[in-house]
């Protein structure tokens, strides 16, 4: 009976060494799949940025400037001209319109480096009406974090399989296996590298797009000079309306005229007959 016990008391000994042991290569497991130092943080720490969160904002900017006709194209150049030369620092022009007749206009659209930013509205509106300014920001902070945890999960994942790829006692079909996980793997860390990328381009420059237009003292005249050149084509265009609307409504002005005369011819018969009775 004391050996028995003995035995029970071993046993259970060693089931809780084997439950200790297994725990601790299960944490260690997910540990290597969350980057191979600590497990991953709780969902609520998850969602607050990390510290310094402003370090991670990319900004837009948005400038409407009125100037005269002449000035718009001119001043374009100038704006052009500042960002590809790089005068206020780093400066890619992303897109450009232009829009001419009677409403003169034009967009220039560039990605500068954030100290450019002021100078280069500073030249487009010097000696201009600044008519709107607006500047929006977006936090990239949680996206750059979690871009960050994928792509280490996937170097990890990659130091692994290069690990089973160096094995020489795999079969073939392991071998074509574990070579097209590895290509996947390499592919998905190459666009989330390339996302990245872009990320941390957003951040480390600025969107400024500038709307070059006409005054609005200029406009009013271009309004009155619009009007007096389409003279002749407004009047056209009201008398072929006055033509149709004539058209359309004269088949209704002759049924009405005859509905006219039956109700008088009606009306008299009526009082003829009265007059006849009364007699």
């Amino acid at each position: 009976m004391r050996f028995q016990a003995g035995w029970r008391c071993a046993s259970i000994i060693l089931i809780g060494l084997l439950a200790a042991c297994g725990a601790q290569d299960a944490a260690q497991s997910e540990a290597m799949d969350y980057g191979g130092a600590s497990a991953p943080a709780p969902m609520a720490d998850a969602a607050a940025p990390a510290p310094g969160g402003q370090e991670f904002l990319a900004y837009e900017h948005s400038a409407g400037i009125s100037l005269e006709p002449g000035q718009i194209q001119p001043r374009l150049r100038d704006a052009q001209a500042a960002c590809n030369d790089g005068r206020f620092g780093a400066c890619v022009v992303l897109n450009l319109s232009q829009q001419g007749g009677d409403h003169p206009g034009a967009s220039l659209g560039m990605r500068i480096a954030p100290g450019g930013v002021e100078p280069m509205i500073a030249l487009a509106s010097a000696g201009a009406e600044l008519g709107h300014r607006s500047t929006h920001a977006e936090d990239l902070a949680v996206v750059v974090r979690d871009n960050a945890l994928a792509a280490q999960r996937l170097r990890n994942e990659r130091a692994r399989l290069q690990e089973f790829q160096a094995r020489r006692d795999l079969a073939v079909a392991d071998m074509i296996a574990l070579s097209q996980r590895l290509a996947e793997t390499d592919a998905a860390l190459e666009a989330i590298e390339q996302q990245a990328a872009q990320h941390r381009r957003r951040i480390d420059t600025q969107l400024l797009t500038i709307n070059f237009q006409a005054s609005r003292s200029q406009e009013g005249r271009n309004e009155i000079v619009l009007a007096v050149r389409d003279f002749g084509a407004t009047l056209a265009t009201g008398t072929a309306w006055t033509i149709r609307a004539a058209a359309f409504l004269l088949p209704m002005l002759v049924a009405l005229a005859f509905l006219l005369v039956l109700l008088r011819r009606w009306r008299r018969r009526r009082g003829d007959a009265r007059s006849t009775g009364q007699g």
